[in-house]
C-alpha cells in the first residue's frame, strides 16, 4: 500500500515542494462524500506511487491551510507541482475523473 502523508502546517511546504507532483485531498471525519472518496485515493496512491506523492489534510485539523488555499467545501482534491498549485477540485468524484484530474501534473 502506498504512502499517504498525513498534512500539516509544519509538513505541508515541505511536501508540496518536493520532487513529484503532490494531489492533496482536503477532508473531515464526518463528510460523507469525502468517505465516499477515500478508496479512490487510496487505489490512486497505490496506482501512482513513485510518480505522484498523496496527502490527506483534516480540515478541523488544519484550519489555516484551507484558509490559505480557499478550501470551502469539502472534499477539494488540489494538485501541485513545484510548489504551485495547479488546479483544485471541489466536490465527490469517481476514480477516473480523479485519475484525469492527477494526468495534468505529469
Amino acid at each position: 500500500m502506498a504512502n499517504i502523508i498525513t498534512g500539516t502546517k509544519d509538513n505541508f511546504a515541505s511536501v508540496i515542494n518536493g520532487e513529484l507532483p503532490v494531489l492533496v485531498d482536503f477532508w473531515a471525519t464526518w463528510c460523507g462524500p469525502c468517505r465516499m472518496v477515500s478508496p479512490f485515493i487510496e487505489q490512486l496512491a497505490d496506482e501512482y506511487e513513485g510518480k505522484v506523492a498523496f496527502m490527506k489534510v483534516n480540515v478541523d485539523e488544519e484550519p489555516e491551510l484551507c484558509e490559505k488555499y480557499r478550501v470551502s467545501s469539502i472534499p477539494n482534491l488540489v494538485l501541485f507541482k513545484d510548489g504551485d498549485m495547479l488546479d483544485q477540485s471541489a466536490g465527490a468524484r469517481p476514480k477516473a475523473q480523479i485519475a484525469q484530474f492527477i494526468e495534468q501534473a505529469l
